[in-house]
């Protein structure tokens, strides 16, 4: 798929699971930052996440939920990649021996000394991890049939103007369209998230609140 290039901390917790205050820390004390982070902290805007810091995301979710992989040890692995690597959360692949984290470096032969000892190694797969980002991703941008038809106002969304729910598509941009000359089906041409429910709905919600003509 084509990678989503902005997602905001709300949607990153619905993909990674993980929480706002967990976001925040982990930028704050630069154990994960996001691609796309501005100065301005106290802006609502600060901090966007891109595909790829989602699945890294993900992936550290992983290693701590499910194989129980203490956080202050992944501090450490994550200060040495680093040092070597750009996305590397996001772009190696893990092995988890015990509680203790490899990846696959042929330099150092890690993997290769992890299957000398003779303990089991789970192998933790990256492309897994991607394609279900990807699937969540697009079921995150799918709407819901009580959207359908809707006009939502939401803060942060469009310059908090009035949208069809579930896109960001504002119902004054049908209005310029219809006023333009285009009809209904040029109209979904243009956006064809939309649905024939959502230009009408959109439209009348337009002439709704614009002054009637005495």
């Amino acid at each position: 798929m084509n990678e989503i290039l902005a997602l905001s901390p709300e949607q990153v917790c619905r993909l990674t699971q993980l929480s706002p205050r967990q976001l925040r820390y982990w930028d704050d004390t630069e154990f994960f930052s996001p691609r796309f982070r501005e100065e301005a902290r106290r802006s609502p805007l600060a901090r966007v996440y891109s595909f790829r810091d989602v699945v890294g995301l993900r992936a550290i979710a992983v290693l701590r939920k499910v194989h129980r992989i203490p956080l202050q040890r992944l501090r450490r692995v994550g200060a040495v990649l680093r040092e070597r690597y750009d996305e590397p959360w996001s772009t190696l692949t893990f092995y988890v021996v015990g509680r203790e984290v490899f990846y696959d470096d042929q330099e150092a032969q890690a993997i290769e000394r992890a299957d000398q000892t003779g303990q089991l190694v789970l192998p933790f797969e990256l492309v897994k991890v991607e394609r279900s980002v990807e699937a969540a991703v697009r079921a995150l941008q799918e709407r819901t049939p009580d959207q359908i038809g809707q006009v939502v106002r939401r803060r942060q969304v469009a310059q908090n103007r009035p949208v069809l729910a579930g896109t960001r598509v504002p119902t004054e941009a049908i209005w310029e369209f219809a006023q333009a000359g285009y009809t209904e089906a040029d109209i979904l041409r243009q956006y064809p998230q939309l649905t024939e429910g959502d230009v009408r709905a959109a439209l009348q919600y337009e002439v709704d609140r614009r002054p009637k003509a005495s």
